[in-house]
């Protein structure tokens, strides 16, 4: 089966390029299944719940996310009601939502997705290797095919995820930088990874915010509103070519598709 998997969608240039790029990306690539990262999709930081419908009415089948997922306060009632919204796995107990669930591609196949969030440069969360391991015992109960959002900013941590978990899921995918890597593979236990899928949204920009925006920021250290950018739009993610009875992953294809 093929699986795509969006790169963090960036405000409403983002979710413009899904509107008018989802569809025939499916088409063309024969996708089953498709994951979105959601956490930016509003006014480039958070997700509302009218949003979130929104993307999934349009063909996004589950919308995984990361550290901006509680920016917008009106998703938390939302993640404990909707399945198809996760947030990372190792935020502490009780937290509403979840982080892990098994959801059916169009065909009838049983697929695992998992969300993580990192800890270098980032929160002092709860171990993601540990509760990963936990969370994916669990899906491999009903189903091999599993796919680990790893939301991250170290390239250290996001490699040394993709080799703890090798031969354990289908594919481990880092987000959370906005910019898409060159390094997808298929390890050696037949695990896809990348360490980072992209960003779908304004290139023109600084990974989504308008230029001037984010160098006041770095010149001054004045915390300045972050503004999305609008121009030069793209969908960015990966396509994988998963074995539906091993779960084992076959290829991993970067694509990156204009709006135009």
């Amino acid at each position: 089966m093929r699986i795509l998997f969006i790169g963090d969608i960036v405000g409403k240039p983002g979710r413009k390029a899904i509107s008018g790029l989802l569809k025939k990306v499916v088409s063309d690539h024969g996708i089953d299944f498709t994951i979105a990262n959601g956490e930016n999709a509003a006014g480039g930081m958070g997700i509302t719940p009218a949003i979130a419908i929104e993307m999934m009415d349009q063909g996004v089948d589950i919308l995984t996310s990361g550290n901006h997922i509680w920016a917008k306060k009106e998703i938390l009632p939302f993640l404990d009601e909707e399945r198809r919204i996760l947030r990372p796995a190792n935020y502490p107990p009780h937290v509403p939502g979840r982080g892990s669930g098994v959801f059916q591609a169009k065909h009838g196949e049983k697929i695992g997705v998992v969300n993580l969030e990192g800890r270098v440069f980032m929160k002092h969360l709860d171990c993601p290797f540990r509760i990963g391991e936990v969370e994916i015992e669990a899906l491999r109960k009903e189903t091999p095919i599993i796919l680990v959002d790893f939301h991250a900013e170290a390239t250290s941590e996001k490699v040394a995820m993709g080799w703890f978990l090798d031969g354990k899921v289908s594919a481990v995918l880092g987000t959370h930088t906005h910019v898409q890597t060159s390094d997808e593979k298929i390890l050696g236990e037949g695990t896809a990874y990348i360490t980072d899928v992209g960003m779908t949204g304004p290139l023109d920009s600084v990974i989504g915010i308008q230029k001037q925006v984010a160098v006041n920021r770095l010149l001054t250290q004045i915390p300045w509103k972050f503004d999305v950018a609008t121009e030069d739009i793209e969908l960015q993610g990966v396509v994988i070519e998963v074995d539906s009875l091993t779960g084992r992953s076959g290829k991993i294809e970067r694509i990156r598709v204009p709006l135009t």
